[in-house]
């Protein structure tokens, strides 16, 4: 939550804003504050709400021990995968799937931030950002701020998103409690897709916490949302039928969407600033996994923010590489060429966990690459493939 001691002052012009304090904005303000020639600089971080709700869980995958390592809720190193017909067991050796409650994550961040007195906090909500007299300007419903830099990670400057450019991951969690020892803490459920494919690519994910505790999420990527109960009743089924489970307590439950888009998200939308998060590109558009690409982009903004370097981002050839592989497999699903039951259940069938979770986390290599397109059947992929280099 916004700590009440931080105010902020809107005749003063600031080195940085933070337009909102989600994982994006609150990352790079840990990152700013731990790096020595940034951590003095006078800092606005502005958002709507205050951050006291548990609103959302991370997860996530990594080698080694991360910068929210002291935060993690729960981690594994076996996962399972499942389909019609077919189950398979993932065990991790180089990497560990980790998991993190949104209300720990803001918690530990703002707590951080209290030890500088050159951050401040507002909560209002924001109305418009843009450039003037060399200037970056944020302007709420109450005040106008100016800043060197403004980090922007509202959807003020985000494209068109339709049913013809993008697909949606949207999803509904229930963190549920048992009477009974159930679960195998662990091993996390990656994905189930053996629940009605109907509404388009859907699968539930498992994650126990501990044998009577489970974070139980169903998810779809597709065109467009469901009514709100569909995604209730759906839940209460797998529970019942699946997990074979008549008594619980809901603690906590979650929902939400995430742009799977062809389009293109700036991240120089003007000048002075700087686009991060989904707003930013930061999430990949073929899975909708967020958190560890933030924390990679957040490393590079803060380099070049050292270094005296343009903020703006040069493509590498790398980078360029792996969003034609998102763009052509989100082709692949909005051509309906192949269901995403099959796409995962056909990579999983034929490519061993590691290698799946590099290439989901663009961490692999060329040929590593070409073992999981192998994977897949060749003419809807080199149908949308070709197509996507235009």
């Amino acid at each position: 939550m916004f700590p009440s001691n931080i105010l902020n002052n809107s005749n003063v012009k600031y080195d940085y804003i933070i337009a909102g304090s989600g994982c994006a904005g609150l990352s790079l303000l840990h990152k700013i504050l731990q790096t020595p020639s940034l951590q003095n600089k006078s800092i606005l971080v502005i958002d709507k709400d205050q951050k006291k709700s548990n609103d959302r869980t991370w997860c996530f995958w990594e080698k080694n021990p991360g910068p929210f390592e002291s935060i993690v809720y729960a981690k594994w190193n076996k996962l399972e995968f499942l389909s019609t017909d077919f189950k398979k067991e993932l065990n991790l050796e180089s990497y560990t799937y980790k998991m993190i409650q949104g209300i720990d994550f803001y918690n530990f961040i703002i707590n951080y931030a209290k030890k500088f007195k050159n951050v401040s906090f507002v909560q209002e909500s924001i109305n418009s950002i843009d450039n003037i007299d060399k200037k970056a300007v944020l302007k709420t419903t109450k005040n106008t701020y100016t800043a060197n830099y403004i980090f922007n990670s509202t959807n003020l400057f985000n494209p068109k998103i339709n049913e013809q450019n993008s697909l949606l991951q949207h999803f509904k969690g229930w963190l549920i409690k048992t009477e009974k020892p159930v679960f195998n803490p662990e091993i996390g459920r990656l994905m189930d897709f053996r629940v009605s494919q109907e509404n388009g690519a859907t699968f539930v994910y498992v994650l126990p916490t501990s044998t009577t505790e489970a974070l139980v999420e169903y998810t779809l990527f597709s065109p467009r949302v469901l009514e709100r109960e569909v995604y209730t009743s759906e839940l209460k089924k797998y529970i019942k039928e699946e997990l074979g489970i008549d008594n619980y307590t809901l603690i906590h439950q979650e929902s939400g969407v995430i742009p799977m888009s062809l389009e293109k998200f700036e991240q120089n939308p003007k000048q002075n600033v700087i686009n991060i998060g989904t707003s930013g590109g930061y999430t990949k558009a073929s899975s909708g996994y967020t958190f560890q690409f933030i924390q990679k982009n957040i490393i590079e903004i803060i380099n070049n923010l050292v270094e005296g370097n343009n903020l703006i981002q040069q493509t590498s050839f790398k980078n360029k590489y792996y969003q034609w592989t998102d763009r052509t497999l989100i082709d692949v699903l909005l051509s309906n060429k192949l269901t995403g039951k099959d796409v995962f259940t056909k990579m999983f069938q034929k490519v061993p966990a590691e290698k799946i979770l590099a290439f989901l986390g663009n961490e692999s290599s060329f040929l590593e690459d070409l073992k999981v397109f192998s994977s897949f059947p060749v003419k809807p992929f080199l149908t949308s493939g070709i197509k996507s280099l235009k």
